[in-house]
Formats: structure tokens, C-alpha cells, sequence
């Protein structure tokens, strides 16, 4: 399997999680409002205060991104690109994101592909501070209660990731089992969350949110991304009981590092993880 060295020590902990309560809901992003605010008014009104979403579509201007990139330096494997920052209305077309906190404040990682003004399809990571909800729009949540992702230090990327750190209960309505995950570099994708599930007897989940990159991609139609570095976004995922036992489908969507587009069924068993998989587990009742 494909293999990228981080310039730190490997965590033992390759699998990092918090089990949690949760519930999914809609709500509107608010037109006129920085993503960020518009992303945490939308669960703060469901009391939670984080937790994964899941978008179809939506208007974003002003807009600012980043792609992946090649680092420069010894100190990451990769890296990001310069900012971009496209002219007029750039419409979504998949997205997931994670809020969280970040320095004690609200924050969000999420990464997605879109159309810019003028018909070019782009994707990459959506940077929250500049990025402004153009046209109301609605999106679907899930959120957290007694976890939430909180972005701190990794020792082993040299990034400041995000990551599930138990919570102090809100009282939020709830309905249902959760599992707030982050898996580390260079395991399988898939392999990682059936090996999960088989050890915490879960038998169905779907996959919630999802942000996070793999080292290239092998898809199931054969289509393979040769570049290293990449960007992607959970289309729908799920685990069931399959002809082998559990079995992870996960239908993604990225850009890599040369700026090119693949969308998806990942193969299981030979995809990855460059730096970091961010996910929600909902647990099937």
C-alpha cells in the first residue's frame, strides 16, 4: 500500500475517537454572513456546539481558498497553495465540513468542489475567515453532544488538526449513537473504519461529514489519481455487512495537487490517508 513518511514520530493512537450523542437536522445558511458565523448560529439554534455537515450545493462571494500543494520545506509532506480568491459568485456543488473550535473560538475545516463565475470547476480547502454566504442556502447537519473537534498540535504531521475531545454534556435534544473520529496517516481508509466497527460491535453507520486527504486515490472503476496530495470530501459512506464481513462504501470527491478533479467509489483495502480523516459515525438504531 502506498506510504508517505511524516516528518514526526507515529502516534500509537491510529485510530482517535470520542464516543458521543447526536442528532442530524437541517438549517439555512444566513445570506450575508461569514460562512463561519452562518455555520455555528445553525447549530448554536439546535444547541450544539459543533459537529459535521453535509452540503449539495450553495452560493459563496467573496470566496477564498487554498489546494493542495508540494512543501517547500522538510517540516510537512505536503502543504497548502497560495490563496485564491475568485471573482463574483462561486457555486458549490459537494461539500462537507467540520465545525469545531479552534483557539477557544469556533472554526471550521472543510473541503469541496464548486463552479466559479464564468463555468471553471475547482475544488479545495475553503478558508473561513474571508468566505461570505452570497444566497441563502440549506444544508444538512449533524450534531455532536459530549465530543466536539478541537483543532491542536500534531506532532506527527506538523499541522494543527482537528481532532474529537470529550465535551461537557449541553442538554441538547439527541436521538442517537455517535462516534467522532480522526484517523491518522498511512492506513487504509476503509480498512480503519470496519476495523473500528468490528471492535466496538457496530454492525451499520453512516458516515457523517468527512474532510480529510488520502495519498492519491484508486476508485472502483478503475480510475486512479496518481498525484500524492489531495483534498477530499465524503460524497455518502456508509458500513454494513458485506460478502466478507463489514465493508466501508465510500463514494468521495477531491482535487489534487495539480488542480485536477475525481469523483468516486474508493477501492477498499488501497486508499491511504495522507494526513488526517475526519468523520462522524451515526450509529444504525
Amino acid at each position: 500500500m502506498r506510504f508517505i513518511k511524516q516528518p514526526g514520530a507515529p502516534v500509537a493512537d491510529r485510530i482517535h475517537w470520542v464516543e458521543a450523542r447526536g442528532r442530524a437536522f437541517t438549517f439555512t445558511m444566513e445570506q450575508g454572513l461569514p460562512l463561519l458565523e452562518a455555520a455555528h448560529r445553525g447549530f448554536a439554534r439546535e444547541g450544539f456546539a459543533g459537529g459535521v455537515l453535509d452540503i449539495r450545493g450553495g452560493a459563496l462571494g467573496p470566496f477564498t481558498y487554498v489546494m493542495p500543494a508540494l512543501s517547500k520545506t522538510p517540516d510537512h509532506a505536503a502543504f497548502y497553495s497560495e490563496t485564491f480568491r475568485p471573482a463574483g459568485v462561486t457555486h458549490l456543488t459537494t461539500a462537507t465540513m467540520t465545525l469545531g473550535v479552534r483557539d477557544g473560538a469556533p472554526f471550521f475545516h472543510c473541503h469541496a468542489l464548486w463552479t466559479e463565475e464564468g463555468g471553471r470547476n475547482g475544488g479545495g480547502h475553503i478558508l473561513p475567515e474571508e468566505t461570505i454566504v452570497a444566497e441563502s442556502f440549506d444544508v444538512e447537519a449533524f450534531g455532536l453532544d459530549g465530543a466536539i473537534f478541537a483543532a491542536e498540535p500534531d506532532p506527527e504531521t506538523g499541522f494543527k488538526l482537528f481532532g474529537p475531545v470529550a465535551a461537557a454534556p449541553r442538554a441538547a435534544r439527541t436521538d442517537r449513537r455517535a462516534f467522532a473520529l480522526r484517523l491518522r496517516p498511512n492506513q487504509d481508509f476503509a480498512g480503519c473504519l470496519e476495523e473500528f466497527c468490528r471492535a466496538q460491535g457496530i454492525s451499520r453507520a453512516r458516515i457523517r461529514g468527512g474532510v480529510g486527504s488520502t495519498i492519491g486515490a484508486h476508485f472502483e472503476s478503475g480510475a486512479v489519481v496518481e498525484p500524492f496530495a489531495t483534498e477530499l470530501t465524503i460524497a455518502s459512506g456508509a458500513i454494513a455487512p458485506g460478502a466478507v464481513g463489514l465493508e466501508a462504501t465510500l463514494d468521495v470527491a477531491l482535487v489534487d495537487y495539480t488542480g485536477a478533479l475525481a469523483q468516486g467509489r474508493l477501492v477498499r483495502g488501497d486508499n491511504p490517508v495522507l494526513m488526517t480523516m475526519e468523520l462522524v459515525l451515526e450509529v444504525a438504531a
